[in-house]
């Protein structure tokens, strides 16, 4: 993931085959994160026939389901002269680019009501943008029966689909099929392509480990599960040990589940089993109970930090420790800058007791080996490496196949505070200082200087394509911290001249590539002047940007110990902050749930892909983005402790999960984002420390290396 400021330079990414990878199923629908409606869908009808809609989109049942904790509901009227139909569309998850091979189209059908088989409707499928191929489902429907849930099994090759791949398979679709006049409801669960069907056995036993509760919601836990014939987990929940009713389903990758019950003060019962790949169902497990209860100020910070510093525990890559891109995602790909948030998030998960030290050290043991033979490019990382073998992962396309001077600034910054926290005088902790200070010093930042003439760094450079990506580093974004670090190195520093010359350069060039992304010369010269809303902002592009600019550089450096000859970073952070915060109060689009706690506009997951908001209209696509708020909370601690308590007290049933807060929602259009994203979790977590004590940033800031570079860039003139 790039930041704005990458627009256009990367090539967009395919699916790319890797055999390491598991294989997922193409699933169209598994469960809506929203009640009412679900996002992906679209229908359209011609009276006199009907379907039921919710502004174009399909209803969600959460009475009658498959798969706890919702359905799709089919409610339609067929007419003559009439028509109707209701799309699923399919929505690329981040990093989901490994299918298994397209045989079956299915799903589980519930008819409720007197429905004739002759009577339901039309399946079909599109490739692509074509139209979508349609069958009669009847002939594919084997012991009908009404009000009991039917599983579906269509071979594609009998609707004449013909296929390569089963990232072809964009739409499946329902339609009209007949014209009586009859009102018809139906439900539609786990809509998937799949490759086998066949019956499998589960030999595991399931027990679940343990159960905790917290305010509004109870974590529970069980053992891995590495059985490869279970599908999902599915838990269930009584409120009197007795009656148990099924509320969610989770993947056997992920070995706890968070239950948004909604309420405070109560005792639940928990009890899971083990659904196979055909979704036959085991006995069920033994009971846990856990009560949820009343938690102040410092218990919801403590409950944020422990669910996202999980992310980088119990989430990482298996083989190296190191964090993943996204989580549902690839399970095998590591993400350069995320781990280095993840190692800062380890250390403060070692400081609030949430692991042991000899934990902390034996996971930094095995991050630092992994890291030492890790495929480097002049010392420095790529964005993304393979977990298995430590190679290059080109996971943005063919150009993206080399060294990332950003994202390797991100990792060093973490491994300079943890080179601060680990102890000289222990054997074990010694062995890993000395292998941190070994890549620190490895790193030829002046050697991104492309050549001897350049007054900036250059973001990327590939082993047999050179600099071709051309980008330059050019400030106000997050690249701040990619300088420090380059006039910091022991060994291969740049000037500390290039702090003007290239971060803050007020060059032509500079001007005209701020007034580019910016799309305003407010900035352009770096410094900016002007005030917005009240505020008065001496540092920025328009008007601050996206948030994410005053968190990624400043988890460890420490902007209140960072002045250069135009401001001090933690007074322009504090300002940044609100002006974005001004901004969603006064709310100009008038996006549903914007207000003194929901704000934050920043990068994050987005409809259909990746975005960086910021507080302008044209950059403002509605998205409520938890790490915008919560990661500030160092500038705005009143303004971001109202967000956290709204977004866990009333959007918690859909906004929180098993590694703390999802990656965005948008009430204007009934959608959250599927994934936690390795490079907004940590950041939370972080700078929550860094607000409550400050430990990040003590521990980065007592480099010597660091305080030397600072001193340096101090003594420079613009």
């Amino acid at each position: 993931m790039k930041a704005v400021v990458l627009a256009g330079v990367l090539i967009i990414y395919g699916a790319l085959a890797l055999s390491q990878e598991p294989e997922y199923n193409r699933i169209f629908f598994e469960n809506s994160p929203m009640a009412k409606s679900f996002f992906y869908t679209k229908t359209v009808y011609r009276s006199p026939s009907w379907i039921r809609n919710v502004a174009g989109k399909l209803p969600v049942s959460d009475s009658i389901f498959f798969t706890p904790p919702n359905a799709l509901q089919l409610n339609y009227i067929s007419g003559a002269q009439g028509t109707w139909s209701a799309n699923i569309q399919f929505k690329d998850i981040r990093g989901q680019d490994n299918f298994s091979e397209a045989v079956n189209l299915t799903f589980h059908l519930y008819v409720n009501s007197e429905t004739t088989v002759d009577e339901l409707p039309a399946v079909g499928l599109s490739l692509g943008k074509n139209a979508p191929v349609y069958s009669s489902l009847k002939q594919f429907v084997k012991d009908y029966r009404v009000r009991s849930w039917i599983r579906i099994i269509i071979p594609l090759r009998k609707i004449g689909i013909n296929l390569t791949g089963t990232e072809q398979i964009s739409v499946v679709s329902f339609r009209q099929n007949d014209t009586g006049r009859k009102e018809h409801n139906l439900f539609i669960d786990q809509v998937e392509v799949v490759n086998n069907v066949h019956p499998a056995q589960i030999k595991s036993v399931p027990e679940i480990v343990t159960a905790k509760g917290y305010e509004k919601h109870v974590d529970i836990t069980w053992e891995p599960q590495p059985d490869p014939a279970i599908r999902y987990i599915k838990i269930y929940r009584s409120s009197d040990n007795t009656n148990f009713y099924p509320v969610g389903i989770q993947s056997p990758f992920i070995s706890r589940y968070a239950d948004f019950t909604d309420t405070t003060g109560k005792e639940f019962y928990y009890k899971i089993s083990l659904l196979s790949t055909d979704y036959t169902e085991t006995s069920l497990s033994n009971s846990v109970s856990a009560a949820t209860r009343s938690m102040n100020d410092g218990e919801l910070l403590d409950m944020v930090q422990e669910a996202h510093f999980r992310y980088y525990w119990e989430g990482a890559e298996k083989n190296s420790g190191l964090a993943l891109e996204n989580i549902h995602g690839r399970r095998n790909m590591i993400a350069t800058g995320a781990s280095g948030f993840g190692i800062m998030t380890l250390l403060v998960g070692a400081e609030r007791k949430l692991i042991t030290r000899e934990q902390l050290v034996q996971r930094f043991d095995k991050i630092t080996t992994f890291l030492e033979r890790a495929e480097k490019f002049h010392g420095a990382f790529s964005h993304f490496i393979d977990g298995a073998t430590g190679k290059v992962e080109p996971f943005f396309g063919p150009r993206d196949n080399g060294a990332d001077l950003v994202e390797t600034s991100f990792l060093a910054q973490g491994l300079l505070a943890a080179k601060q926290f680990l102890n000289p005088s222990t054997a074990a902790e010694k062995i890993i200082i000395d292998r941190i200070d070994k890549i620190w010093r490895a790193i030829e930042w002046n050697w991104f200087r492309k050549d001897e003439k350049s007054k900036f760094l250059f973001w990327h450079w590939s082993p047999n394509q050179g600099w071709m990506m051309n980008h330059k580093l050019i400030g106000w974004n997050e690249t701040l911290i990619t300088y420090i670090l380059a006039i910091c190195s022991p060994t291969h520093a740049v000037p500390a001249s290039f702090y003007y010359s290239g971060w803050a350069s007020r060059s032509e060039e500079a001007q005209k590539y701020r007034a580019g992304w910016g799309q305003t010369k407010d900035g352009s010269m770096y410094t900016n002047g002007k005030i917005y809303y009240g505020v008065p902002l001496k540092v920025g592009v328009s008007n601050g940007g996206p948030l994410f600019f005053v968190h990624y550089s400043f988890l460890g450096l420490d902007p209140h110990r960072f002045t250069d000859a135009y401001t001090n970073y933690f007074e322009n952070n504090v300002n940044i902050s609100k002006i974005n915060y001004r901004y969603c109060v006064e709310n100009p689009k008038q996006n549903i749930g914007y207000g003194p706690d929901a704000w934050g506009l920043t990068a994050s997951d987005g409809l259909w892909s990746y975005q960086a908001d910021e507080p302008v209209q044209r950059q403002d696509h509605g998205k409520i983005t938890p790490t915008g708020a919560l990661a500030s909370f160092p500038y705005t601690p009143a303004e971001s402790m109202n967000a956290l308590k709204n977004y866990y007290r009333n959007y918690g049933k859909f906004a929180w999960g098993e590694y703390g807060f999802y990656d965005a929602f948008n009430l204007n259009e009934n959608w959250r984002s599927e994934i936690f994203m390795g490079l907004n979790q940590g950041p939370i977590a972080v700078m929550i420390e860094n607000y409550r004590s400050g430990l990040i940033w003590n521990l980065f800031m007592k480099n010597p290396e660091i305080q030397e570079g600072l001193k340096k860039i101090a003594a420079e003139k613009p």
